[in-house]
């Protein structure tokens, strides 16, 4: 598959909190956590759990550098 995404970042899922229609995935970058809010439908179709190798992707027209 194909993205336009370039920032690509591998981690591991640290958590999944399911709520009504949303979902918080929590996923373990290097020294770093990443939290996503996804579809709930998203993390049922993906079967989404913790420990599972996942990849990051960061695609935005903003995004800060701070030093």
């Amino acid at each position: 598959m194909k993205v336009s995404a370039r920032n690509k970042l591998p981690g591991t899922v640290k958590s999944v909190t399911p709520g009504a229609v949303m979902a918080i995935v929590k996923v373990q970058v290097g020294d770093n956590v990443v939290e996503s809010a996804i579809t709930k439908e998203a993390v049922e179709e993906m079967g989404l759990k913790t420990g599972d190798k996942v990849t990051v992707m960061i695609k935005a027209t903003s995004v800060m550098i701070m030093k």
